[in-house]
């Protein structure tokens, strides 16, 4: 999915967090974006919801208010951009744990390494933080994130 996912709109005054990459916070808007994403996440608690999800993941699908990018991110286990489109990291989780996949196989997949490696950056401390710190000092405007 190659869809630049705009912080602040024509409604929504940009936020100091905005400009902090890869920060997806939680707030009113995010929240209600994602609402039937998270539903969705949420109805996999139940079993008979995730055989019905298995034997027909856009059909079942079809029951969720989705927007056309929350689908898409959905069926091809976009991570980052479920939480880019108002996925919660809990809820989006659920999705993962259904696929048999654990945090450190996600957070990899986000970062674009391997797990191995996502494991390794994490016993290191984490993320450097020079160049990461906003979006601001890589040279890009701060209403949009640059991935």
């Amino acid at each position: 999915m190659t869809t630049k996912y705009p912080r602040a709109t024509p409604d929504r005054a940009p936020r100091d967090y905005d400009d902090i990459p890869g920060t997806y916070v939680m707030d009113g808007d995010h929240s209600r974006r994602g609402y039937a994403l998270n539903m969705f996440c949420m109805s996999l608690n139940q079993e008979a919801n995730r055989d019905a999800f298995r034997a027909d993941e856009s059909g079942y699908l079809d029951a969720y208010a989705l927007t056309d990018d929350q689908r898409e991110a959905v069926l091809q286990r976009d991570w980052l951009g479920l939480l880019r489109l108002g996925g919660n990291i809990y809820y989006t989780f659920k999705l993962a744990i259904f696929d048999g996949l654990s945090m450190q196989q996600v957070g990899a997949s986000m970062s674009g390494i391997e797990a191995e490696e996502f494991q390794q950056m994490m016993i290191d401390g984490g993320r450097p933080i020079e160049g990461n710190r906003t979006i601001a000092d890589r040279g890009a405007a701060p209403a949009q994130e640059q991935h």
